[in-house]
């Protein structure tokens, strides 16, 4: 099968087709499943536009027919589609200071093979290697009919790998080489697909943002708890990235000295986010009781223990992120957070739990604290954003908006609010 073209290729006419096939993926892929007179409606499409598009999308392999809806009524029964899980893939890359992952992900966005490496990051040279290589290896998981589908390979990395060193307990190792290459140049080079690069919070955001939380909700603040803190802005149902991509890097939020003694000293009076509210902080702390935890399950098992170096780092991290959430809700102005971890073993429903409390005793007068929510992803938040990100530039109506139809623009918006008002959950003000 031969790549579809993006949007913004060819004419007007060309590019509001594929505006509006993607309009209709777009409310598939949050409503689940829909017949064409749902579609219809709920993009605002005539009956024969529609007709047209599924035509356009069944035969590209896009979306599938699941079968007929029996409700009751009178008439023929509808004919239900869904997207086709094989209709695109992707592959994902996130690259931190201490780990490296490939994973190929399907168009629905589940992950389906994945390629680990924990350790040190070496020079970029060798990393470009290391991923051409497990991209290979992957590749194999799908039939060589289908690698025409794959939309391309997303890369999901902080940026200043080299910076913050201090404040996350690692030593200099390769880091500064990463100061100034272009990395996503230099894989593209390599591999024999376009590659999307992103900020990995951005990145993880986006991942929730099209198949997660971004379900239900428009507008939200994303955090991410892994070796260091990241996060993202959510706004009007769009992703909002900032002049430099730095939009929701919450690491670098303002906030009072950690009281742990194994906290690094701040450079200032004050400390950043990033030095008490990471996995990196945990490890630090808890090797400081004299316990050695550097995987995952090591992290998870001495969460499960309770042991009370982990009580501390908790009500350490919940003293800095109560301040610098209701900072970035006076900025922001969102109703909901949405939380998600590199580790589980119950830790993470314990600080949704006690974060909840803090901020509610923490709440200015006449506010009302934003509702927490768990992630949709978990430990494969990075991966999984990194995996959605050439999948979104290719198929979200979001990337490409034709020139002269600018209008369309308010359509889209309208479409997606209901799509999302169909299949939101009756909220009753608690937290999710």
């Amino acid at each position: 099968m031969a790549r579809r073209p993006l949007v913004g290729q060819g004419s007007n006419s060309v590019q509001l087709r594929r505006y509006n096939e993607r309009i209709v993926l777009q409310v598939l892929r949050r409503v689940g499943e829909a017949s064409k007179a749902d579609l219809a409606r709920l993009a605002q499409l005539t009956n024969a536009a529609i007709g047209g598009i599924i035509q356009d999308l069944t035969a590209s392999g896009l979306i599938e027919t699941l079968g007929k809806r029996h409700d009751g009524g009178r008439g023929q029964p509808a004919t239900m589609l869904r997207l086709s899980a094989t209709g695109a893939y992707g592959f994902g890359v996130r690259i931190d200071r201490t780990s490296i992952e490939t994973v190929l992900a399907d168009f629905s966005g589940r992950i389906i093979g994945r390629q680990s490496h924990d350790r040190f990051l070496p020079e970029p040279e060798r990393v470009v290697d290391i991923v051409a290589r497990d991209i290979a290896m992957l590749l194999r998981l799908i039939s060589p009919q289908e690698h025409a589908r794959i939309a391309g390979v997303g890369v999901a990395m902080p940026f200043n790998l080299g910076s913050w060193l201090h404040e996350l307990g690692l030593p200099k190792a390769n880091f500064h080489l990463w100061d100034d290459i272009d990395f996503k140049q230099m894989l593209e080079e390599a591999v024999d697909f376009p590659v999307f690069s992103e900020n990995d919070g951005t990145a993880a955001a986006i991942a929730e943002l099209f198949s997660g939380a971004g379900r239900h909700a428009d507008d939200f603040l994303y955090l991410f708890l892994g070796p260091a803190i990241g996060g993202g802005v959510v706004y009007g149902g769009d992703c909002v990235k900032g002049v430099q991509g730095n939009a929701g890097d919450v690491a670098m939020i303002p906030v009072p000295r950690s009281r742990l003694a194994s906290a690094p000293a701040p450079r200032g009076e004050m400390d950043i986010l990033l030095t008490r509210a990471s996995i990196s902080a945990l490890k630090r702390h808890l090797a400081h009781h004299g316990i050695e935890a550097e995987t995952r399950d090591d992290l998870e098992r001495a969460a499960e223990s309770g042991h009370p170096a982990v009580e501390e780092w908790l009500a350490d991290c919940v003293a800095a992120l109560t301040p610098a959430i209701w900072s970035a809700i006076s900025l922001i102005d969102v109703p909901l957070v949405v939380i998600d971890f590199d580790i589980d073993g119950g830790l993470p429903q314990r600080l949704i739990d006690e974060l909840t409390r803090a901020l509610a005793l923490a709440a200015p007068q006449s506010r009302v604290p934003p509702r927490l929510r768990r992630g949709s992803f978990g430990q494969d938040a990075g991966a999984a954003g990194a995996a959605n990100l050439p999948i979104f530039f290719n198929y979200s109506p979001r990337t490409a908006i034709p020139t002269a139809n600018e209008g369309k623009r308010g359509a889209a918006d309208a479409a997606a609010r209901k799509a999302r008002k169909d299949v939101e959950p009756a909220q009753d003000g608690r937290p999710a």
